[in-house]
């Protein structure tokens, strides 16, 4: 069950106890908010308030996936954090997706980029290498200590962003997903609860958004929420470079539905107006 509608039962149970004298329930303080007050200017820097460690995973020691970059902050002052695996297209290498490791680690999560098994990997079989990878990070020896096991999230791009689909098909505990101009065969997902964001690029040939990205997040009947967003005047490979409206949106999906923090719905909804200024062709969320 999704951490945001536990809490939800917990605020229910708690009036339920009140008798039959009806009190004002007060939200308890949310235990996973990690990081100050979120702004713009904050989701949209290169590098957020937490300094970040790395530590490579070689293919060798990897369990079920290639091998990765575990990104994670260095300070233990906060607690543990979710955790996110984030997967390649196809063909491509970890270095295509690797901008995101730090970046967005750095706004409070564990983060494993992967390699995948093959180059030639197709979106289940990345799906199921994205959930090895999320497995062999929280185990790690080095940042188990940080990891909250019951938070994670898959990233990915292109038949990677497929894979996120496949991932939270197969593991519904997820709580959410981001899929980067991604790309499968299969166009309905009516099996995915977790929050789901869809990032599509509006001059992508490879994975038109006319038949993925819009046909995947329509499809999305039972996610927590699903949003979708295209990059004006983008191609299928915006997300392999450093992409401030990639990572802003990203940042504040995580936040919002991995550590159910609030703060970050002003993102979200009503979200942004499509416009020349922000490179943004549409957006929608429910």
């Amino acid at each position: 069950m999704k951490l945001s509608r536990l809490i939800a039962m917990a605020f229910a149970g708690a009036a339920l106890t009140a008798g039959t004298a009806i009190q004002p329930v007060v939200a308890a303080e949310n235990p996973y908010e990690r990081g100050p007050a979120p702004t713009n200017s904050s989701i949209e820097a290169t590098r957020g308030p937490y300094a970040v460690s790395t530590k490579t995973i070689s293919s060798l020691a990897a369990r079920g996936f290639g091998g990765g970059t575990i990104y994670y902050p260095s300070t233990t002052a906060d607690g543990t954090f979710g955790v996110v695996a984030i997967s390649p297209g196809y063909t491509a290498a970890q270095s295509t997706i690797q901008w995101l490791g730090p970046r967005i680690a750095s706004q409070g999560f564990v983060v494993i980029t992967i390699d995948t098994n093959t180059r030639l990997d197709q979106p289940a079989s990345r799906g199921d290498q994205l959930l090895a990878a999320l497995d062999q990070t929280i185990a790690d020896t080095t940042v188990r200590s940080r990891v909250d096991a019951s938070r994670q999230a898959v990233m990915g791009h292109s038949m990677g962003g497929g894979g996120t689909l496949e991932a939270a098909k197969d593991r519904r505990s997820l709580e959410a997903t981001i899929g980067l101009t991604p790309w499968n065969l299969d166009k309905t997902w009516p099996e995915v609860e977790a929050a789901s964001l869809v990032i599509g690029a509006q001059n992508d040939t490879v994975a038109p958004v006319s038949s993925h990205s819009i046909p995947f997040y329509s499809s999305l009947s039972n996610a927590e929420r699903r949003s979708y967003l295209e990059l004006r005047g983008a191609s299928h490979f915006a997300p392999n470079t450093s992409n401030t409206t990639i990572a802003k949106y990203s940042i504040a999906w995580l936040k919002r539905y991995v550590d159910n923090d609030t703060r970050y719905e002003q993102f979200i909804s009503p979200g942004p107006s499509p416009s020349l200024l922000n490179g943004i062709s549409d957006y929608r969320i429910d």
